[in-house]
């Protein structure tokens, strides 16, 4: 077997000349008999207090915001791309930013109700609400959960004072402690936290003393995020000048290990390459993102991909809202949304899709989840009938054999493995350094 090393940044176009190879980049037309008629829905409320450090999210400062006009933008384009889409039910709902919890519980709860009105919202829909320790005190939290949210995602980022100043929040490790608290006494079960790791001046021993104190305290849900210097930040600017020191790659690692090890030992899953849950209290909304459904994008900047059947069309599309918030309203107003740019997706783009965000699970990619998008594709006619006699994988030297109830692709310390598509098994190979992609053929 002949094994040929791909670099990281070349991801896309190796796996384009897979797909290639294994038919084509036909269109993927909806399935017969299963119109997706369920998506997630996303609203993006791009304001914020200030600017963080180390942010490049679409995101603004607000000058004399008028909320009722956004929130009626917001519901507005809510109807408009409800009737596009004409799903049937909304499996989930997710308020980001920005900050969303400097939103009113009214425009919360506006915006579900305008849900509730167009499709079908389950009660028990997974509703979940971005929210900073300083605009998330008690009875604001308590607002949001009479509007509807049932879930707390808090961005806590870190428990040391000194961090918090570095990364430009506005809250202290006390406010966050006492806003995860609240959270906890208000949604039990579904209260989660942001953590980020691998910052400037940041050790290994500080990073696990930094652990030791959260877990104890956080409910059942942990996302853990290193940090990314993103060009434009003022901790980018910081850091390239020299100003600023970073851990070095060996101790970022180690620090993800140290957090993997302990969250396990803690009693959590990790079900994704950032998230941890404990008593089946993983987000179902990411969950959807991963699994490859359909998901509608609300706001200034927000992403969907659905296909838009209320225009004839039967392909599903990549969607971009308008990114400033006053250009966005004025295209909402005038229009009734302000998506800005819509592709229709290849298989080849779906299916890459599919690669990059399955790969992110600990369940990976099963042929009975693929085969609703690509019906009808070269990657269809999988099943137990015809699997290859034996595959290996290359990295670590292990034997990967075929597993007749599902196309799949499963995590090791060696690596990540999926058959892409029928013709001359090709093995795609994740390896576990991150900067390299090995694909064996």
């Amino acid at each position: 077997m002949a094994g040929l090393r791909v670099p990281r940044d070349r991801l896309p176009a190796a796996l384009r000349r897979l797909l290639r190879a294994a038919g084509g980049r036909r269109a993927v037309h909806l399935p017969r008999g299963e119109p997706g008629r369920t998506a997630a829905l996303y609203v993006h409320w791009p304001y914020c207090e200030k600017r963080c450090s180390y942010c490049n999210f679409n995101k603004y400062i607000p000058r004399g915001l008028d909320e009722p006009a956004m929130r009626s933008c917001l519901t507005q384009e809510a109807q408009t791309l409800l009737r596009l889409s004409q799903v049937q039910r909304i499996t989930s709902v997710f308020f980001g930013g920005g900050t969303p919890s400097l939103a009113s519980p009214l425009t919360i709860a506006t915006i579900l109700d305008t849900i509730s009105q167009s499709t079908h919202l389950a009660g028990d829909a997974e509703v979940t609400l971005e929210a900073n320790p300083t605009s998330a005190g008690a009875s604001r939290l308590a607002g949001f959960q009479a509007a509807g949210a049932n879930r707390l995602s808090i961005g806590i980022q870190s428990l040391d004072d000194s961090e918090l100043r570095l990364l430009g929040r506005t809250h202290t490790a006390g406010e966050a402690l006492r806003t995860l608290e609240e959270g906890k006494k208000l949604f039990p079960g579904h209260t989660s936290v942001d953590v980020i790791f691998g910052l400037p001046g940041q050790t290994l021993a500080s990073w696990v003393r930094a652990l030791e104190k959260l877990l104890p305290l956080c409910d059942d849900h942990v996302s853990l995020y290193q940090l990314t210097l993103e060009r434009g930040t003022s901790l980018f600017k910081q850091v390239h000048q020299g100003s600023l020191p970073m851990p070095e790659p060996d101790v970022v690692a180690e620090m993800y290990e140290a957090a993997r090890e302990a969250l396990q030992e803690a009693g959590f899953r990790q079900y994704e390459v950032s998230n941890f849950a404990r008593n089946g209290a993983l987000s179902t909304h990411n969950l959807s993102y991963w699994q490859g459904s359909q998901y509608i994008g609300l706001g200034p900047g927000a992403h969907g991909r659905f296909v838009p059947l209320g225009e004839g069309k039967s392909l599903r599309e990549a969607r971009i809202q308008t990114l400033e918030p006053d250009n966005w309203m004025k295209e909402v107003m005038a229009f009734g949304h302000g998506t800005r740019k819509q592709t229709a997706l290849s298989e080849g783009d779906v299916l890459e899709e599919i690669l990059a965000l399955g790969l992110r699970t600990d369940v990976g990619i099963s042929h009975q989840g693929t085969e609703v998008l690509l019906e009808g594709s070269s990657c269809a006619g999988l099943s137990a009938t015809n699997p290859p006699q034996f595959a290996s994988g290359v990295v670590g030297g292990e034997n990967i054999p075929w597993n007749p109830r599902a196309l799949s692709a499963r995590s090791s310390r060696a690596g990540w493995t999926v058959p892409p598509c029928e013709g001359s098994w090709r093995w795609l190979v994740v390896a576990s350094n991150p900067e390299d992609i090995v694909a064996t053929l």
